[in-house]
């Protein structure tokens, strides 16, 4: 199957990014099970250690946790899956402001901006 990776990150870390983004969006579950390294790797085309580095780092963060004979799982930690779910919140907010910043727009145009597109859009996500 294989996925699309940026040549300019680690493929572990935008691996990891994906998985964080699945358990903000709701795809993945608190204590739900994640894939084996090895399906993992056949379903992202990638090497099993690639996937096992992604999931020792999200370990690592706190994200998830490796039961031994069992697998790894999403972590049933309310506070950890708040503050992952704020820090993307905030990193998007940051990537954003940057690149309108560059392209020289004011803080008030991008509020202005932001307003205007929620006026048109409503409350429809997307």
């Amino acid at each position: 199957m294989g996925e699309e990776f940026n040549p300019s990150k680690p493929i572990y870390l935008q691996l990891a990014e994906r998985i964080n983004y699945q358990i903000v969006r709701k795809e993945l579950s608190a204590g739900e099970k994640l894939p084996s390294v090895r399906e993992m790797a056949i379903r992202s085309g990638v090497n099993p250690n690639t996937v096992q580095r992604t999931y020792s780092e999200l370990e690592r963060m706190g994200i998830v946790e490796t039961k031994r004979g069992q697998g790894t799982f999403v972590t049933e930690i309310e506070s950890v899956l708040t503050t992952l779910r704020e820090t993307l919140k905030k990193d998007q907010i940051t990537h954003f402001v940057s690149d309108m910043r560059e392209m020289g727009f004011s803080d008030e145009e991008m509020i202005q901006g932001l307003e205007e597109y929620f006026q048109v859009k409503g409350s429809k996500k997307g």
